[in-house]
């Protein structure tokens, strides 16, 4: 059931986030300060490929400087994003699941920093 849930999720949703991270991850780490923050969106274009079954633990702890700065400058607003997905999506009956990843990815949009993909 996973692999088909994953199949539907990156056909009708995860291809084109999966190529906005990861074109927003490598630009990121052209520049020497951006290298950090650019591997954080190369991980969540990974989470964003294929959600389904994937447990997604975070960890403020083991960063919390690094987080704290993502959180106030793309986080927050990556975050938002994902829950009005997530709110959409679970309005429709067919959509919860889907709804569901997408709460699941706003979690790892806002402290992506010590989380760890499995």
């Amino acid at each position: 059931m996973k692999f088909i849930g994953n199949i539907l999720w990156f056909v009708f949703i995860g291809l084109l986030s999966f190529i906005y991270w990861l074109i927003t991850g490598v630009l990121l780490c052209l520049t020497l300060v951006g290298i950090p923050f650019g591997i954080q969106c190369i991980k969540l274009g990974v989470a964003c490929a294929a959600p389904v079954g994937m447990n997604i633990s975070t960890d403020f702890d083991s960063h919390p400087i690094a987080n704290i700065l993502w959180l106030l400058l793309f986080g927050w607003e990556i975050a938002v994003y994902y829950l009005a997905m997530g709110i959409i999506l679970c309005v429709t009956v067919i959509g919860i699941p889907f709804g569901l990843q997408c709460f699941k990815l706003m979690r790892l949009a806002l402290l992506p920093f010590g989380a760890t993909l499995g």
